[in-house]
């Protein structure tokens, strides 16, 4: 998945063309490996950074040759991923559901860096599996959801376009999910929370 990212924004960011040289192999079957820095100088922001789908990425992306500012609520766990993923990567605490503190990050990676290249909308939460019933869902779990899942994601949308647009380059990404598009695959909160993603 990481590496359809990279492709995807390979293709959408400003570039010289690729030379015959530059080019991305499977590796034979043992895993992706890079034979050229499809992302080399980019800057990138991503939410939701400190583990998981978000970190990994977060380490393609350097493998790629961007410099990474990963933001995450989860305090120690954003600075020991950016520890491990090396240099080339930097921590903020970040809220996604406080519009705010997008915000500053998105500020925040501009003033330390000149630019803002991509933006990975990727923090995300499944909320509770129970109850079964959509009857009996807790309207304040589904805020929850809907505030890290939706709104942080548009406030990412919107902070990220406010720099890119001047700029005339830039990539945004969202994370989204099957379940968006295939009901009955995950909770009701985080189904309905997807459904937005592809719109």
């Amino acid at each position: 998945m990481a590496a359809l990212l990279i492709r995807s924004i390979a293709r959408t960011i400003k570039r010289p063309p690729a030379t015959a040289s530059a080019a991305y192999s499977t590796g034979g079957g043992r895993g992706c490996t890079c034979t050229s820095k499809k992302l080399e100088g980019k800057v990138a922001l991503l939410t939701g950074g400190a583990s998981g789908l978000g970190k990994a990425t977060a380490g393609e992306f350097i493998r790629h040759g961007a410099r990474v500012v990963i933001v995450d609520s989860d305090e120690e766990s954003g600075f020991k991923a950016a520890k491990e993923l090396g240099v080339a990567a930097e921590f903020m605490v970040c809220d996604v559901t406080v519009e705010a503190d997008i915000a500053r990050a998105v500020e925040t990676t501009v003033e330390r860096h000149g630019k803002l290249d991509v933006m990975y909308n990727n923090a995300g939460i499944v909320g509770p599996t129970i109850p079964a019933s959509i009857s009996e869902l807790d309207m304040k779990e589904f805020e929850n959801v809907m505030r890290i899942n939706v709104i942080g994601v548009v406030s990412g949308i919107k902070h990220a376009a406010k720099v890119m647009i001047p700029a005339g380059s830039g990539c945004i990404l969202c994370t989204s999910s099957v379940a968006g598009v295939i009901g009955g695959l995950a909770p009701h909160s985080y189904t309905i929370s997807k459904f937005k993603s592809p719109g």
